[in-house]
């Protein structure tokens, strides 16, 4: 169990994450926020790379180097002139894999992300997705106890997203996950529970289909040029045309001239939340 006690971050006199706790058991986490919320610096703290007020404890120990622990960052960014083997291989000496597992250990993770055939390819000319790639492989050397991972999807293509969600339920048994993210179709499928984190605060911690429900009644598809003018208490979430005609699918606590929308998703949900509707 991964257990975050009164967890505070500042940097200078500006707070970053105030009086965080959290208790998640092994499964796979996403994390929600809108920019700025907080999420890659709680991520950094879990993971053990800054100073912070609070405690933070995996299986009752604190998070040291004895603690396996997977982290991708936001921004994964390795040794140019290396190739992705020799990447590959220094992470595996940084988590003290013995050395007659290496290569295997490499091999498995370059076919989870489907890079065997570049084992060779120097960073410097891989593509941003292959980037992202690899740095997925680093973070799953070595069977780690808690897996980070922040933006993890981001520069991949349509195929390389749903392998990646093969990943996460091929290791998802053995670890905790934590995966931050702005696309939720990307994980809704494969998460356990959804945190969403607002201005630094945890505001709620619930399963997918509980997420979703914050919408139930709220959701309401209107002719746009019938929407209220001025600052109200409704956010638009997209417009479209049908019959050529512009409609507006909007959250609301009632929309007087607008007709309430069933089919409602964990992104409404969410929505719902950060805007306090």
């Amino acid at each position: 169990m991964l257990e975050i006690n009164g967890l505070q971050k500042k940097f200078r006199k500006k707070v970053i994450l105030d009086n965080i706790d959290l208790s998640i058991e092994k499964g796979v986490y996403a994390l929600l926020g809108p920019n700025g919320a907080g999420k890659t610096t709680l991520l950094r703290c879990i993971a053990g790379l800054y100073d912070y007020r609070g405690t933070i404890l995996l299986d009752g120990n604190k998070i040291t180097d004895s603690i396996n622990i997977g982290y991708l960052p936001q921004c994964f960014s390795t040794f140019p002139e290396m190739t992705i083997y020799e990447v590959l291989k220094y992470f595996c000496v940084l988590k003290k894999i013995k050395k007659e597992e290496t290569d295997n250990e490499i091999k498995k993770c370059l076919q989870l992300v489907h890079l065997s055939d570049k084992v060779n390819e120097k960073i410097s000319r891989l593509s941003g997705g292959m980037l992202r790639r690899t740095g997925i492989a680093q973070a799953l050397i070595g069977k780690p106890q808690l897996l980070l991972l922040d933006e993890p999807t981001s520069e991949l293509d349509i195929e390389e997203r749903m392998n990646f969600k093969k990943i996460i339920n091929a290791v998802k048994g053995d670890c905790t996950i934590i995966i931050s993210t702005h696309l939720v179709e990307d994980v809704e499928s494969i998460c356990d529970k959804f945190i969403v984190l607002k201005d630094g605060t945890i505001i709620e911690t619930l399963p997918p289909l509980e997420l979703a429900m914050i919408a139930q009644d709220k959701l309401f598809e209107i002719k746009s040029d019938l929407l209220p003018a001025g600052d109200l208490d409704y956010w638009v979430e997209r417009e479209y045309y049908k019959d050529g005609v512009s409609y507006s699918r909007v959250l609301a606590k009632s929309m007087k001239f607008g007709n309430k929308i069933d089919d409602i998703c964990i992104e409404d949900g969410y929505m719902a939340l950060i805007k306090n509707i």
